[in-house]
């Protein structure tokens, strides 16, 4: 891979967030994203990874949710107050959960709303053709009305999207889900492709944290809205506790539902 800058692109310091005004989802998250790298934010289903991408994006505002605490800078520049659409302009877009593409629309018109951001920029065209350079099944499927097309190609839409928008960071929102392997594969190889031709960085927010860890420079582990273990990809891929209760692995053989249900108790981080 290619050597990653040491600078931080992105900081989140120890920031609280609510739904409704009551419920606190999470409890003084802190990391980094060094500018160049690829950050893995891991954790099980509701272990705030998707809040904690909005409360980045500004997002979570339009779900009625808030940070009550800390702060979030973006290549330096505190970014709490601004809008959604001022990130993107700022160069951090985020690819939400699910795809979340523009049903109604063509493939090629579902990219180009990607680019509203840039205005009337010239060069629109040379990206578009940089997108499909990337995602060849996209250029195939150009004219198909985007709720027509698989998952798989949905989720390259929805990533291709997001770079006509020129981001110096993307948030990926579990990339994986729905998908087969194969595409789950392939869609990371692209991210992979991106980050050292583009130089743009990730954030990915996933579930499966196998492969999450192979394309990974680095990794967070949340859980109940709490960062609970980080380290460089490869060691938390070989650390015991992450093999057994997130890889499904363990030197001991593998474990019976009713010894894994009851893991919190033997986790050495808690």
């Amino acid at each position: 891979m290619t050597e990653k800058a040491s600078s931080a692109l992105l900081q989140v310091n120890n920031i609280e967030a609510i739904y409704d005004h009551v419920i606190l989802v999470l409890k003084g998250v802190s990391f980094e994203v060094p500018e160049g790298g690829i950050v893995a934010l891991l954790g099980a289903n509701g272990a705030g990874k998707s809040t904690t991408l909005k409360s980045i994006s500004n997002l979570l505002r339009a779900e009625r949710g808030e940070i009550t605490k800390g702060s979030i800078q973006l290549a330096g520049q505190r970014t709490n107050d601004l809008t959604a659409n001022e990130m993107v302009k700022r160069g951090c877009v985020q690819v939400m959960e699910g795809r979340h593409c523009f049903e109604h629309l063509t493939v090629e018109e579902n990219l180009l709303t990607g680019a509203y951001t840039r205005g009337g920029a010239s060069d629109v065209k040379s990206d578009l053709e940089k997108v499909y350079d990337y995602f060849p099944r996209l250029r195939e499927r150009r004219s198909s009305q985007a709720g027509y097309t698989s998952g798989g190609e949905q989720q390259m839409c929805a990533i291709g999207r997001a770079l006509m928008a020129r981001p110096k960071l993307i948030l990926l929102d579990e990339p994986s889900m729905g998908l087969a392997p194969q595409l789950v594969e392939q869609i990371f190889e692209i991210v992979k492709q991106l980050n050292e031709n583009e130089g743009v960085t990730f954030l990915l927010a996933e579930q499966n944290t196998n492969v999450a860890l192979r394309y990974s420079d680095y990794g967070y582990i949340l859980e109940n809205g709490r960062v609970v273990l980080d380290g460089a990809a490869a060691d938390l891929a070989n650390n015991e506790d992450v093999k057994e209760f997130y890889l499904g692995l363990s030197t001991q053989g593998r474990k019976s539902f009713r010894e894994v249900k009851h893991y919190k108790r033997r986790k050495r981080w808690l």
